[in-house]
């Protein structure tokens, strides 16, 4: 149980704007026989898309602060990040998974107002594909 929840947490964190790797650890975890490859596999993609439907909220009522002098988005670099989510539109979130820009393009997910289900619909393709091609190469590997 330990090592679902603490596959969980690294997955949920990892989601985040904060920095942190979970795809060592699941790797790590199918090594262990005794643990089921599929709710591993279930466990890592769940904390991760919660992870990003964390950042989408942040991004969604954040808008409404965009003038204060604590905001972390200048105008500008918003402006430019509006014009790369509407010219590349919502399936640009099958790039959620990747590291440096995936995070950051769920929370423009969230300013753009995408709608919750086909965000969740999206990002969750992009999360378990990442994690399922972890898991085959791991397992060939083994």
């Amino acid at each position: 149980m330990a090592a679902y929840l603490s596959l969980f947490l690294a997955a949920f964190v990892a989601a985040t704007l904060l920095p942190a790797q979970s795809e060592a650890l699941l790797a790590y975890f199918l090594t262990d026989a005794s643990l089921s490859v599929p709710l591993l596999l279930g466990v890592a993609t769940f904390g991760n898309v919660l992870g990003s439907v964390v950042n989408w909220v942040c991004g969604r009522f954040l808008r409404g602060f965009q003038n204060r002098r604590w905001f972390p988005v200048s105008a500008n670099r918003l402006a430019r990040a509006e014009a790369q989510y509407h010219r590349y539109g919502r399936w640009s979130l099958l790039a959620s998974w990747m590291p440096v820009i995936g995070d950051p393009l769920t929370v423009v997910a969230g300013l753009m107002r995408e709608p919750l289900a086909s965000f969740l619909f999206i990002v969750t393709l992009a999360k378990a594909g990442r994690y399922l091609a972890v898991a085959g190469l791991t397992l060939a590997w083994l």
